[in-house]
């Protein structure tokens, strides 16, 4: 990613806020992913998918760290994120198993 040389401080917040909401965007398209892949699943266990969560949090900390983040609040913040984003899938697998 590129970005672009920022000669006053309202010029940063202005980037930073699109940011904002490209990352906003972003988790929203995460989330209705997550509600679809309740879809293919048979038991909430399957949905809590711990096994799952551990590789996303080793991918996102190797990422984290080949960009020069803090691989700690990138594991925090995706934490925060999917244990949210699982209850919502537990939500839509329980709405669907309804006969």
């Amino acid at each position: 990613m590129i970005l672009k040389e920022c000669k006053k401080l309202d010029e940063v917040r202005t980037e930073i806020d699109k940011l904002d909401d490209q990352i906003v965007e972003l988790i929203g398209a995460r989330n209705s992913y997550i509600k679809q892949a309740a879809k293919f699943k048979n038991t909430v266990d399957e949905v809590k998918a711990p096994e799952r969560i551990d590789e996303i949090i080793a991918k996102v900390r190797h990422k984290a760290l080949t960009l020069g983040m803090s691989a700690n609040l990138l594991e925090e913040i995706y934490r925060i994120m999917i244990d949210e984003m699982v209850e919502s899938e537990i939500a839509e697998f329980r709405n669907s198993s309804v006969f």
